[in-house]
């Protein structure tokens, strides 16, 4: 049985789980421990508060410094209001091409790293092959968070981490960050013809953005002369906003989400510091000098470090020498590489698939794109059995 043929049933079973973010994956992690274990891997399986999402890491070979880490996440962006020509929770071939939800973003590597995984339980490995499968990527990579401070308490520590977003199998050095906040704003309700006796959620709510706005063109200024990103500044926007239940009512809530890419993290604190002093300063004593129950609540839903390029990778030697890649690009969008480079452990973005079918209905990875990760991992193996 080749390689492919081993990975095309995995990935099929992989997508029958649904694990879309806001569902539990145990019964994912729980078939990954499984097969894992029965190889003789050593597994850590990491539930999170609720109980209701884990995070597994397991370990092929000596449990020693300097192993590689095959990374990626197990949950899946919702299907709802897509229209699929076929069962998305079903893998369907067509022409080359594996449907299904996650078939690219990002099963197909787990897949591929689940095939390989009984060449690296039979070789005799000097150094370690670690899996990292996480959950919540998705929303914040709140798994991805929490599982570097479990990997931060084992005896033993990774050098190498591949993250198996789906890049067409270019190799990525460098992304973005990934800042996430939803703002709740509280005023006071009332009659709309005497508005200086209210405070208006909904218009408070405004003059946040127009300073968020402001700042925008600020990071527009602050870009990089060297970035290599598009765009090449930190970029900033606005999700959504939602207040007011009639024309005639001052409205007392509104809901505001919003998001900020940094290209480095400098432009993350200072757009946080702004904004903070503008709430501070500004929008909540005014507020308040008519309602004291009034207010501004912000929630973290995620701050995500990028990637950062650096002159010397041994991530990036390393997965060139396995692809034949001559070159490192950069990508606009977030993955959970930022956090183990941040964990001191060198990453790279490598995986099969495109990010134009991720997300989207009838998403697929194709066999060839399937093919090509698993002659990268076959290719690792001899490295590690060389130390």
């Amino acid at each position: 049985m080749t390689a492919l043929e081993r990975t095309i049933p995995l990935l099929g079973d992989l997508v029958a789980f649904p694990t879309v973010s806001s569902d539990s994956n145990l019964a994912l992690i729980g078939y990954v421990a499984s097969y894992l274990q029965n190889l003789g891997a050593d597994v850590r399986v990491y539930a999170d508060d609720s109980g209701a999402k884990a995070n597994l890491f397991a370990t092929l070979g000596p449990m020693i410094d300097g192993g590689i880490v095959l990374s990626g996440h197990s949950d899946v962006v919702p299907v709802e209001d897509q229209d699929w020509s076929s069962n998305p929770f079903v893998l369907e071939e067509r022409e080359g091409r594996l449907y299904g939800r996650g078939t690219c973003d990002m099963k197909g590597f787990i897949a591929a790293s689940l095939a390989t995984a009984p060449d690296f339980a039979k070789a005799d490995l000097k150094r370690p092959i670690h899996f990292a499968f996480t959950h919540d990527e998705e929303v914040g990579c709140l798994g991805a968070q929490s599982l570097m401070q479990e990997l931060g308490r084992l005896p033993f520590r990774p050098s190498v981490a591949i993250i198996g977003e789906p890049t067409e199998m270019r190799l990525i050095e460098g992304h973005k960050g990934c800042y996430e906040y939803s703002v709740a704003f509280t005023g006071l309700e009332g009659h709309g013809s005497l508005p200086d006796l209210g405070v208006n959620a909904v218009e408070y709510a405004v003059r946040y953005v127009a300073r968020l706005m402001e700042l925008r063109e600020t990071l527009r200024e602050r870009a990089p002369k060297d970035s290599r990103f598009e765009p090449p500044w930190t970029t900033l926007q606005v999700g959504r906003l939602s207040g007011g239940v009639a024309h005639n009512i001052i409205p007392g809530h509104c809901a505001l989400d919003w998001e900020l890419r940094p290209v480095r993290k400098a432009d993350g604190d200072f757009v946080k510091a702004e904004i903070a002093a503008f709430v501070d300063e500004a929008l909540r004593p005014e507020m308040k000098a008519v309602s004291p129950d009034a207010d501004i609540v912000t929630h973290v839903l995620g701050e995500v470090d990028g990637l950062e390029p650096l002159p010397d990778s041994e991530a990036v030697r390393l997965v060139a020498e396995l692809t034949g890649a001559n070159q490192a690009d950069v990508v606009a969008f977030g993955t959970e590489a930022g956090l183990f480079q941040g964990s001191g452990i060198s990453a790279v973005v490598c995986g099969p698939g495109s990010i134009e079918q991720a997300h989207k209905p009838d998403e697929y990875v194709t066999r060839s794109q399937l093919e090509l990760a698993l002659a990268m991992l076959a290719r690792l193996v001899p490295k590690l059995e060389a130390g």
